[in-house]
């Protein structure tokens, strides 16, 4: 990896440390969930970081104040270097956290993730409902192991945090989903309603909730949340609902480069995990330093600061808390990665988001009709 200088005139801002270092550690998955956020041509992307390439990453991050560091993917799990990863980033000072399907989890390794130092475990689930569950995620044995493997974590000793994105197909079952939670123990439950990026935005039509149904699913989660409270039960529910609701756009990432830095498995370093879709050359770790894509590359400096900013953000009294939104939303919904990210309502595309809720209430498609993530889907659509 060696730093290259820079052409071009940098913003007037200066970031600080990447704190959040996610590790996409690979594209393959043994599910095939529709609303996966990885790109849709992630089977022609290039070969995967080897386990030196990976802690040389760790190392480098490391030194540029990187705190906190997430495995992810695709499935972490189908590394199968995936402990001698942890026991790298532990002896380099990282707060970990794995954050998988549970899906090619045992109880042996569980074992030895602990013994390599990761201090975190996120379970996902697609539904409360096995049927459900099971055919979103395309594996008929899917939910029933995810069961097995969050009681495990919970046994090991590892906080229980489970993750349900929710979708009109089981946001109805909110109740249900709670109800699932506590049987399991879970500490921390993150309620997300699908945010549309990759294979979710793909299958926005079939997965985007109404308002009614939103409204109905955060109702019974609040008072969830004032039961358990009065209980002095130690869950916490965090319910999120999908920015195609809210009438200003959220902070993404806190804004462009400032916090987060995400290394995709063949090594192209990105500000967030959904940036690879936009028209910026990003630059690869196998070519490159961090310190030189962090601090000089072209990629991450394209929207840092507010100089990119055009009407109505560059004038807005609200630039410095949502940083005019999502640069991936605003490329997928107007075409122009500068514009104001349409989910606001100063935004003159907002008419799109207005659109989509329209159409989640009078032409939502049926489950049957989704695309699921699977690698022949990805081929197909990266020769269309």
């Amino acid at each position: 990896m060696q730093s290259t200088g820079s052409s071009f005139a940098k913003p007037g801002h200066t970031p600080g440390p990447p704190l959040w270092l996610l590790a996409e550690l690979t594209y393959r998955c043994p599910l095939q969930c529709p609303y996966c956020s990885n790109p849709l041509d992630f089977a022609q992307q290039g070969a995967e970081l080897s386990t030196a390439e990976w802690v040389e990453v760790f190392r480098q991050a490391r030194e540029l104040g990187a705190a906190q560091l997430g495995f992810s993917g695709g499935e972490p799990l189908v590394r199968q270097d995936l402990a001698e990863l942890i026991k790298a980033a532990r002896d380099l000072g990282y707060y970990t956290n794995l954050i998988t399907s549970g899906i090619g989890l045992t109880e042996k390794r569980i074992a030895s993730f602990s013994e390599a130092g990761l201090d975190h475990i996120q379970i996902s689930f697609q539904a409360a409902d096995e049927e459900v569950n099971n055919l979103l995620a395309g594996s008929k044995k899917a939910f029933a192991h995810k069961l097995e493997m969050a009681r495990a974590v919970k046994a090991h000793g590892y906080p229980m945090v489970l993750n349900f994105v929710t979708h009109r197909h089981n946001i109805d079952r909110i109740e249900r989903i709670i109800e699932l939670c506590i049987e399991l123990e879970a500490d921390f439950v993150e309620l997300a309603t699908c945010q549309f990026y990759g294979w979710a935005e793909l299958n926005r039509a079939g997965l985007l909730p109404t308002r009614e149904q939103l409204q109905r699913a955060e109702r019974i989660t609040n008072q969830w949340r004032e039961k358990l409270e009065a209980q002095n039960h130690p869950c916490k529910l965090i319910f999120v609902t999908p920015d195609y609701y809210e009438e200003r756009p959220k902070a993404c990432m806190n804004g462009w480069g400032n916090l987060f830095l995400d290394i995709t498995p063949d090594g192209t370093a990105l500000p967030c995990h959904s940036a690879r879709q936009l028209p910026v050359q990003f630059p690869n770790v196998r070519e490159h330093s961090l310190a030189h894509i962090w601090h000089d590359s072209f990629g991450f400096n394209r929207f840092r600061g507010d100089d990119w900013m055009r009407e109505p953000c560059r004038s807005c009294d609200e630039k410095g808390k949502d940083f005019g939104g999502c640069r991936c939303q605003a490329f997928m919904l107007t075409g122009d990665a500068s514009n104001a990210d349409p989910v606001c309502s100063k935004s003159a595309q907002h008419g799109v988001i207005l659109d989509a809720r329209r159409e989640a209430e009078e032409a939502a498609l049926g489950m049957d009709q989704l695309q699921f993530r699977n690698e022949r889907a990805s081929r197909l659509i990266a020769k269309a």
